[in-house]
């Protein structure tokens, strides 16, 4: 791979010359996060270097941060990743994360009809670890990022479903199996959003639950220009459709 890259960086270095990018160039995107942004970077990258190759796939950021060091991956977008000596890292955005319902569900902690998406109340931390959550198995960095939120107010979530794809975690919420917690972009993304209500998850310190996202790459091999090039393309497209870090 280290070879295959070094061709990649030549072929890239004879384009400069000739005044434009090429070369292939792999992007991991989180399921939730490719479902706003793979269309649109596609679309803006093809536009933009039509000499140049960009290949997206999907995957858990546990799994993208092992791609990027074996050489799988020239870029990723990771969930609350934390800096390693193979890895180089730089704040992207910050989503928010929200309280997913059936819509018109009463709950025991909610015992009222939910709010409408477009103006969603707040749910506690305590209202959220006594509700039956649908919700990725470990290390999923939402599930990681949701019990250690609960754990900083000496709390724990009741995992009724361990359930890996959101489309699947969504028809359970919608079959009355529980409630989830996800982006507003993955339930938008669904064929009814309408069959959900969204609340937004209050915690001890701010008034909504985020989870910081970030991008990374490799720290063992320059980046050729087509990768800088794709960086910036992804800063500014999550800079659009997600919010800023």
């Amino acid at each position: 791979r280290g070879i295959l890259h070094q061709v990649a960086h030549a072929r890239d270095e004879l384009a400069r010359l000739r005044g434009g990018l090429s070369g292939r160039v792999s992007l991991g995107l989180p399921p939730s996060v490719a479902r706003v942004l793979a269309v649109p970077l596609m679309q803006a990258f093809r536009t933009e270097w039509p000499q140049a190759r960009l290949a997206i796939s999907e995957g858990l950021s546990t799994g993208m941060l092992e791609s990027l060091v074996s050489g799988r991956l020239d870029v990723a977008v990771l969930y609350n990743a934390t800096p390693l000596a193979e890895v180089e890292i730089a704040p992207l955005a910050r989503e928010e994360l929200l309280l997913v319902e059936r819509a018109g569900a009463a709950t025991p902690a909610s015992p009222t009809t939910t709010p409408a998406p477009d103006a969603p109340a707040s749910a506690t931390l305590d209202e959220l670890s006594r509700l039956p959550l649908v919700i990725p198995s470990r290390p999923n960095a939402i599930r990681m990022h949701v019990e250690a939120t609960l754990a900083s107010a000496g709390l724990a979530p009741d995992v009724a479903m361990e359930v890996d794809g959101v489309p699947a975690i969504l028809d359970l919420v919608a079959g009355g199996g529980g409630c989830a917690v996800l982006s507003r972009h993955a339930v938008d993304s669904a064929p009814h959003p309408e069959a959900f209500t969204l609340r937004r998850i209050q915690t001890a310190r701010a008034p909504a639950l985020l989870i910081p996202l970030y991008t990374a790459i490799s720290a063992r091999r320059p980046a050729t220009r087509t990768q800088r090039a794709l960086l910036a393309l992804v800063q500014a497209q999550a800079g659009e459709r997600i919010g800023r870090a």
